[in-house]
């Protein structure tokens, strides 16, 4: 990345040095022969590569390296330059991702200034955004950080002191606005209602009192005017695909902009319900039902789950659904119920909800999933005996670990790019989440799927990109081979030349293969 300082007088980049990590091979099928292709890609445990942050000086056409010291394989995150370019802020992590410093530099010789402070937590420290300095004011920035247990707000000044704590610690901070124009409020959107909603609101910076700007239980996008006096409100909810209105600073409506017609209109399109299910220590998990046309409830069903269940993921919130989700839609008025759930582990709930996957992924994700399903099951118009389940990256990994991990409960699964073997991943992800496999071998050991061939009982199809970058095609692979040697059936396809994601033809490619696989075998 670069990083321009506010008047363009330095440029900070990083530079990578990869030339200690382990060389992994692609091929390219391009040519004739075919030419291998190598990458870097460190394993969880291995070699890491090493960042520094270097900063040109346009005036002089010199570079100073920030002197970040030792260990070298620390990650360098959340690079901000103050307004007045007297310096510049690094978020240091340690390896094992547990610790986090916050360092003041000085830009003209990279020498440190000051720490300003530091977080510390048993499980992981996940930097993600960089310091937020209110408008062109050098001495007051504020902080993301889930410190108290959600992602909060925090202000702080330009010396390291805490001037106030600016969010309730209720509810993730999922997206920061900006300021008002005098400097006094901070705008930001938060999650609401156990993650289904998104909220816009306003604090001040004085006191800390906050204000809802925004009404109705759903999905608002908001976007400030530069000054913070107005503001439009993008809304969805299930039943509403796009209002958008124009609203001032205390949240006041002024005028209503468009209140966009259903674009599903014109076909037949089943019912959509959330469902609010519990996990086995009673935490509320969040669940979407979405009905065939003329659904007959005296009538049996046969059900796709749709999953992710990894970091970072949401896959319910209280919106309109749309782009690649209307394949939901396309498969219900095909016959099929489609069922997706949150499992703990993934994002917007909170730092507890989320963190419970660590050093044992595939655990308590499946745990929770079959609480949807046990639900499912449990519903008179469902063919418990006709339930398939289809995820992609972590879903590919969570639809393998369903199948074999629940044996007997699917009857069809297809996995896209799907993680295997927690060996076989990259450093910061896997060690964020697993530790490395030196320290977690009994993790590392039960969350492989390798070990579940034995108990795989189903059609399974599982799809990869030869050239996959991000979770690379060995792992398939050793999946086959695994189940060759126990003369278990696989369907597999591949894609010749694409990578994590399909796009183009070939995606349009994908869903008719994924489509074709459930209406043959579910």
């Amino acid at each position: 990345g670069i990083f321009w300082s506010p008047n363009g007088n330095y440029l900070a980049f990083y530079r990578l040095d990869q030339r200690m990590v382990t060389q992994y091979p692609l091929v390219d099928i391009d040519s004739r022969p075919a030419k291998l292709r190598n990458i870097r890609y460190p394993f969880t445990g291995m070699t890491s590569e090493q960042v520094t942050v270097g900063i040109y000086h346009l005036k002089s056409s010199s570079i100073t390296f920030l002197q970040t010291g030792e260990p070298k394989d620390h990650y360098k995150c959340s690079v901000s330059w103050s307004p007045d370019e007297k310096y510049i802020y690094l978020a240091e992590l340690n390896r094992d991702q547990n610790h986090l410093r916050l360092v003041q530099y000085n830009p003209v010789n990279g020498q440190p200034v000051k720490t300003l402070f530091e977080e510390r937590d048993e499980q992981w420290v996940e930097p993600e955004h960089g310091l937020l300095f209110v408008n062109d004011d050098p001495t007051r920035f504020v902080w993301f950080s889930k410190r108290n247990g959600y992602n909060d707000l925090y202000l702080y000044r330009r010396d390291g002191k805490l001037l106030r704590k600016l969010t309730p610690s209720r509810w993730d901070v999922t997206r920061f606005l900006g300021f008002d124009e005098n400097g006094q409020h901070a705008f930001f959107i938060a999650s609401s209602n156990e993650g289904l909603d998104r909220q816009a609101f306003k604090v001040s910076l004085k006191n800390g009192k906050l204000t809802q700007l925004t009404k109705g239980s759903g999905v608002h996008r908001v976007q400030f005017q530069k000054k913070g006096k107005f503001f439009i409100d993008r809304f969805t909810n299930l039943k509403t695909p796009n209002r958008i209105t124009l609203l001032n600073a205390k949240g006041k409506q002024l005028k209503l902009l468009l209140n966009a017609d259903n674009p599903l209109q014109e076909f037949k399109i089943g019912d959509v319900k959330l469902v609010k299910l519990k996990a086995d220590d009673g935490t509320p998990l969040n669940g979407r039902l979405i009905l065939p046309p003329d659904f007959d409830p005296q009538k049996k069903y046969p059900v796709i789950v749709y999953v992710y269940g990894g970091p970072h993921g949401q896959m319910v919130t209280n919106s309109f659904l749309r782009g690649w989700s209307w394949w939901f839609y396309y498969m219900a008025q095909h016959g099929f119920i489609l069922f997706t759930m949150d499992n703990r582990g993934t994002n917007n709930r909170g730092l507890e909800f989320e963190q419970i996957i660590h050093r044992q992924l595939g655990t308590v994700e499946v745990q929770d999933q079959m609480v949807g399903v046990n639900y499912l099951k449990a519903q008179p118009f469902v063919d418990s005996t006709r339930i398939g389940v289809h995820g992609w990256s972590y879903g590919g990994f969570m639809t393998i670990s369903l199948m074999t991990r629940q044996p007997g409960v699917f009857k069809v699964g297809v996995a896209g790019g799907p993680v295997i073997d927690w060996h076989y991943y990259e450093v910061m992800y896997g060690e964020r989440y697993m530790d490395t496999p030196q320290s977690n071998p009994d993790g590392y050991e039960i969350a492989s799927l390798l070990n579940y061939v034995k108990n795989l009982d189903g059609r399974l199809l599982i799809i990869h990109g030869t050239v996959d970058p991000v979770v690379v095609w060995q792992n398939s692979l050793l999946y086959l081979r695994k189940a060759i040697d126990l003369q278990k059936q696989v369907d597999y396809f591949v894609y010749p030349g694409d990578e994590h994601n399909m796009f183009g033809m070939d995606r349009v490619h994908l869903y008719q293969k994924i489509t074709d696989y459930f209406m043959e075998h579910l």
